[in-house]
């Protein structure tokens, strides 16, 4: 549904607005997040929802088993005629990822994880990445702050789930955010990232637990497993910074 109203390089066969400044969504945001909310609940009537286009149900704090899914991550690229979008799916059970789907249509590529099973794209298991040295690591980003710059830019889409995906497809070492983040972006690729090998925290180095009253983490750590406690290191001071401002 989403591939059909894409154009490569143009804009989408379909209405865009803004939901908030710079925060775009689509007709197709709506249509997808409608068709999966429809098959998802019918699949698993006792699942809970949560979606980035849906208005939240408090009742889901009861449940047990949760579909948390994002119909299109990385609406900008999306609306924007370029590839770095996907459709983001999770099932959480007691406020951890156990299965996850991630369609990439534009890319062509489908990824699925379960838990402790490990994970595929395109039915090819995946094996991400094992650096163990953090000057020189790879990472998707437009441009890094000086304080970086032992780091290595690689391309970027515009989405989160997407770049988290590069490291489990040992594409990138480390994709990381300073800033508030919805649940719904990273569960699936959360759940992805980690059965290819990764490790995925908040920005502090924390678990991140999903299904929470607030369903937001501050920032984002997916990254190979021998880097994350370096990674913490070079966050921390910026991230206690950016929390005591707010």
């Amino acid at each position: 549904m989403a591939l059909a109203s894409w154009r490569d390089g143009a804009v989408p066969d379909t209405k865009v607005w803004e939901k908030t400044k710079n925060n775009p969504v689509s007709d197709i945001d709506m249509a997808v997040d409608a068709l999966l909310a429809r098959r998802l609940q019918a699949i698993l009537p006792e699942a809970a929802w949560l979606s980035e286009e849906t208005v939240d149900d408090p009742s889901r704090l009861n449940a047990r088993l949760l579909w948390l899914v994002d119909p299109i991550d990385g609406t900008r690229d999306y609306v924007r005629g370029r590839s770095g979008w996907c459709v983001s799916v999770a099932l959480v059970a007691d406020g951890i990822p156990v299965f996850a789907v991630m369609a990439a249509p534009a890319q062509g590529k489908v990824w699925i994880a379960a838990s402790g099973e490990g994970v595929t794209c395109n039915n090819e298991r995946l094996v991400g990445s094992m650096r163990q040295n953090f000057a020189g690591s790879r990472v998707p980003a437009d441009d890094l702050p000086r304080l970086d710059s032992d780091l290595v830019i690689v391309d970027k889409p515009n989405s989160i789930a997407m770049r988290m995906t590069m490291v489990a497809c040992d594409r990138a070492d480390l994709v990381a955010t300073l800033r508030w983040g919805n649940e719904w972006d990273v569960a699936a690729a959360h759940l992805v990232a980690q059965e290819a090998g990764g490790v995925v925290t908040d920005a502090l180095g924390r678990p991140i637990t999903y299904n929470k009253p607030e369903p937001i983490d501050f920032g984002l750590i997916c990254c190979a497993p021998g880097i994350h406690q370096a990674a913490v290191d070079r966050l921390a001071g910026r991230a206690s910074a950016l929390l005591s401002s707010t």
